[in-house]
């Protein structure tokens, strides 16, 4: 029971908003007309809970009544259909009602028309021919699996008997092998044909499944470098790996010269406590998953080089001074040639092999550096592979500090590194960086002496390179910290770099004639080691461009630029799953020749590379001088 006092108050109204609280009101749909997504701001509320059809009728509806109306109408049509239809009864009827004919409602509605009216229909007439039909026969039977059985023992006791005939007929191993090697040939399955449709479809499935990383390869710009002047990035695309090169390191980098995709990696071990077998890996930007090419050596893989002219054969030196040459294109995974005692092999690690660009020898020929002080030139003869000592890498002492004598007994320098110049007219040429810190300018055609002795490292030079654009300019890395620019007529550095670390490479870029690249190798773990730095000293002769940290916890060893793509790759020592890493260089960090409207026409892009060299050189001398 309410009380007064309860009636009294005022009870707040109820208001029932038709909404519905699960409508969607984000509801977006595509506008052909504009082409583009747009939202529909009307939401529908409506919520149907039961619905049904019904079939009655009140009668006193307007339905109801049209439904009537409309009965009638249909009945009095069908009462005037058969009153026009009746046929009057003209006769007397029967005295019997039995004898009443019944009426047939059913009579024929067609109109009555005379045949001979018609027209007549022309007679079809068939012509064929008949065969006897072939002889068949019904052929069925039941298997079952003891018959199997019993079908597939038949096979190898008939087998085994073949064999049997054979061995007493004297037939050797060696038919034997060769009949299972055409017998294997002949099979489709482990034809060349299934092997190159099974690598293309491998490709196809990679390339779809790695999708977005090629397309940064190939369209992808960074556009911050067009605010940021004098400055690039470096963005990481693919890391080659390789199950047989776990626990390694990268020792060797090479771009093949006429496939700008296939790359060669040696993987050995710097540390000649712990040295094993060596792998080379030849990898594809095409298939990014797998190496095409796996080649397994003895020992450790400490340097390798594709012959410029023929791009399948593949020079390369190991840990314990042998020197071998690999073809890509044969089956077997053996080398063509081998170095051994007999051939005077190197007894110290092969630093580095170069295939020598002149073939005026008739025979193809590469150079070879060990650290056993020695020089070699081996040639590809026949069957055997032949060397010849070029040079002796004798020690040199400090002039003026009475070390010369007392450096003669020592013995040779150890060689780490070496470069030909490519330049035709100084085609004889080469540079020698050796373990003490020295670099030395040789000749081919002087094997005693060395034509000039260029010091300023302090510890191990790494790399010696020569530019590709400017014949007199070089460049050089060593475990000192810095990376020195030279000019083969002054003993003296040009410019000199300091990057805090050791340096375990550098590389001139192949598009411009002052920009190059260097990887810092030592301290794993530390701040600066891991980098690659790249300079363009065109832009800023003082200090790098990028300087950018690519792997944690390792040390980067070798960098290499592609020749064709705006790639760079480097290795480090992680000795993981990963230690191949592919960079791609912004556009701040290769710019090539940049021509303007004072620009002279006639001027070729190789004028133009050597102008930027010159203009830098004038700028260091006047700089010094002052």
């Amino acid at each position: 029971m309410l009380k007064s006092q309860d009636l009294e108050k005022e009870v707040p109204p109820r208001v029932l908003y038709p909404l519905n609280p699960r409508a969607a009101h984000n509801t977006t749909q595509y506008s052909f007309k504009e082409k583009c997504f747009k939202v529909d701001e009307q939401v529908d509320q409506v919520v149907m809970h039961f619905a049904m059809d019904g079939l009655i009728l009140l009668k006193e509806s307007p339905e109801a009544m049209d439904q009537i109306e409309v009965f009638e109408k249909k009945e009095a049509e069908q009462n005037e259909k058969e009153e026009a239809e009746a046929i009057d009864e003209d006769f007397d009827p029967p005295e019997n009602e039995k004898e009443i004919p019944v009426k047939n409602p059913l009579r024929n509605q067609f109109n009555f028309s005379e045949r001979a009216a018609q027209s007549k229909n022309a007679i079809l007439r068939e012509r064929s021919w008949t065969t006897e039909p072939p002889p068949t026969t019904r052929n069925y039977g039941t298997v079952t699996q003891w018959e199997i059985f019993d079908q597939y023992m038949a096979e190898i006791e008939a087998a085994k008997l073949v064999h049997s005939q054979d061995k007493k007929s004297g037939k050797s191993a060696y038919d034997d092998m060769s009949e299972k090697k055409k017998k294997s040939d002949s099979d489709p399955t482990y034809s060349e044909n299934m092997k190159l449709s099974i690598k293309i479809m491998e490709r196809m499935v990679n390339q779809n499944a790695e999708n977005e990383v090629y397309h940064d390869f190939k369209y992808w710009e960074d556009r911050s470098d067009e605010f940021r002047d004098g400055e690039g990035t470096l963005l990481p695309l693919w890391r080659f790996s390789s199950e047989k090169a776990k626990k390694k390191q990268v020792t060797c980098i090479k771009w093949n010269p006429h496939y700008s995709d296939l790359c060669a990696v040696g993987f050995g071990s710097y540390d000649f406590m712990r040295q094993g077998t060596g792998v080379i890996c030849c990898y594809s930007l095409k298939n990014t998953r797998f190496p095409e090419y796996v080649f397994n050596t003895d020992a450790g893989v400490c340097s390798l080089d594709w012959h410029p002219a023929h791009p399948a054969v593949l020079a390369v030196g190991l840990y314990d001074g042998t020197v071998l040459v690999y073809d890509v294109r044969a089956r077997t995974k053996k080398p063509i040639y081998q170095s051994t005692v007999r051939t005077n092999k190197h007894t110290d690690p092969v630093w580095e092999v170069r295939w020598n660009n002149d073939e005026s020898t008739g025979a193809l020929n590469f150079y070879s550096i060990s650290s056993d002080g020695r020089v070699s030139n081996w040639f590809l003869l026949k069957n055997k592979l032949e060397s010849e000592e070029v040079m002796e890498l004798k020690l040199m002492g400090s002039p003026g500090t009475g070390e010369e004598d007392e450096t003669s007994l020592a013995g040779l320098a150890g060689g780490l590194c070496f470069d030909f110049h490519s330049h035709s007219d100084h085609s004889h040429l080469f540079l020698v960086g050796t373990e003490e810190g020295r670099i030395h300018k040789c000749s081919k055609a002087f094997s005693g002496q060395y034509l000039e002795t260029y010091e300023g490292h302090t510890m191990a030079v790494y790399s010696v390179r020569w530019n590709p654009f400017h014949e007199k300019i070089f460049i050089s890395a060593s475990a000192d910290w810095t990376v020195k620019l030279w000019n083969h007529e002054n003993r003296f550095a040009i410019l000199s770099f300091d990057l805090s670390q050791a340096i375990g490479d550098v590389a001139w870029a192949p598009y411009s004639s002052t920009t190059f690249a260097a990887i810092t190798s030592d301290g794993a773990g530390g701040s600066t080691s891991g980098v690659v730095h790249v300079y363009d000293l065109s832009v800023n002769r003082n200090d790098h461009i990028c300087a950018q940290k690519v792997v944690k916890r390792a040390k980067l060893t070798h960098v290499a630029f592609s020749k064709s793509e705006p790639i760079i790759i480097v290795g480090d020592d992680r000795g993981g799953s990963h230690l191949v890493n592919t960079l791609k260089l912004s556009p701040n960090l290769r710019i090539d020749v940049v021509r303007t409207d004072e620009t002279d026409q006639n001027l070729t892009d190789m004028d133009m590379q050597l102008q930027k060299m010159e203009h830098l050189l004038e700028m260091v001398t006047e700089t010094k001088t002052t």
